[in-house]
């Protein structure tokens, strides 16, 4: 038997300035009842600061098997790379 509930993906913040992070999925009826499953399943310890549930459905992916068709054109491109520019000398912070 398949859950009608949709899909939830769950991000935790370990601690204030950091990123948050992908720490699974669950399946619940509403934003609410997600973000507070999210918090029993994925900080009972008291992992996280903060916690982000995003219906599965809204994501939208690369495919791992077109990675170098679709990550091409940014090789291209090597004045993005900081190997490009010479520092003067004489330069302390950069």
């Amino acid at each position: 038997m398949t859950d009608p509930s949709p899909l939830w993906e769950v991000f935790v913040r370990a601690r204030r300035g950091l990123s948050h992070t992908h720490v699974g999925s669950l399946h619940a009826p509403d934003a609410e009842l997600a973000l507070r499953n999210a918090r029993d399943l994925y900080t009972r310890r008291q992992e996280g600061v903060s916690i982000w549930v995003v219906p599965a459905s809204a994501i939208t992916a690369s495919s791992p098997d077109e990675k170098d068709a679709f990550f091409d054109p940014a090789a291209d491109k090597v004045y993005r790379h900081p190997t490009f520019y010479e520092v003067p000398d004489g330069v302390a912070h950069l």
